[in-house]
């Protein structure tokens, strides 16, 4: 499997995201996924999330929103949730740091022969990622199609913000999450349809949060393996009948 650090800076302070794809991909013309991951960021449980989904399948793009001396297996809870407000609260952050990582990977990319210019562009989100992707889509970033799982933050950080979201949605998550709550998830369903955009919700019905984070378990936050991979099979299906 091909793996490429690509290093960036966003007001002076580093981030390297990681491309990860196939020895083939380019030669199989495989799509695009941009990741934004959870709150742990770039680490090795995320980076095993994008071999997963890269094989045979993707050119993967794992983006980088918390900079290169995060650490987070030195943090705790507090800390984490800190981190992950920080960004969420900073528009502008969030926007030109997610902005940066997607085009600083697929200019690499593309550079490095992995993906073709034609090739379909998808996204993918989790918890506070799925809030971050949710924002840039917002934003006009055009993806194809996009997939958030057990998605933090659904709505706009600003309100009233303009729904710009150009592609497909798929919102998968738990009925029993009590980080997003299901009237926090029709309020971006409403916003998505005032939008005209084209979505779809899957709600699993005693799931709770970071059902596809395999370190997930506290209270109100579990892993779940059969989950998870019927999760990937509905996004995978959602990507593959985009036109």
């Amino acid at each position: 499997m091909i793996e490429i650090t690509v290093p960036y800076e966003i007001g002076g302070r580093s981030f390297a995201g990681r491309i990860v794809c196939d020895e083939d991909a380019a030669e199989a013309g495989r799509p695009v996924l941009f990741m934004q991951p959870d709150w742990y960021g770039v680490w090795p449980e995320t980076i095993a999330q994008a071999r997963e989904l890269a094989a045979g399948r993707y050119v993967v793009l794992l983006a980088d929103m918390f900079g290169t001396d995060y650490q987070p297996e030195t943090k705790g809870f507090n800390e984490l949730l800190a981190g992950m407000l920080a960004v969420h609260k900073d528009l502008g952050f969030t926007l030109d740091c997610g902005n940066t990582a997607y085009e600083r990977m697929l200019t690499e990319a593309r550079k490095r022969g992995l993906v073709q210019d034609d090739a379909r562009k998808f996204a993918v989100g989790y918890c506070a990622g799925g809030g971050f992707l949710m924002e840039q889509a917002r934003a006009g970033a055009e993806f194809d199609a996009l997939t958030v799982l057990h998605i933090t933050n659904p709505s706009p950080v600003v309100p009233d913000t303009p729904c710009k979201v150009s592609g497909r949605v798929l919102a998968i998550h738990g009925a029993k999450d009590p980080v997003t709550t299901k009237p926090m998830l029709t309020k971006m369903e409403d916003e998505l349809t005032g939008a005209g955009v084209e979505w779809q919700t899957v709600l699993f019905s005693n799931a709770v949060h970071s059902f596809c984070v395999p370190s997930a378990n506290f209270e109100g936050a579990q892993y779940d393996e059969a989950l998870c991979r019927r999760s990937y099979r509905m996004m995978h299906d959602f990507f593959a009948e985009t036109a």
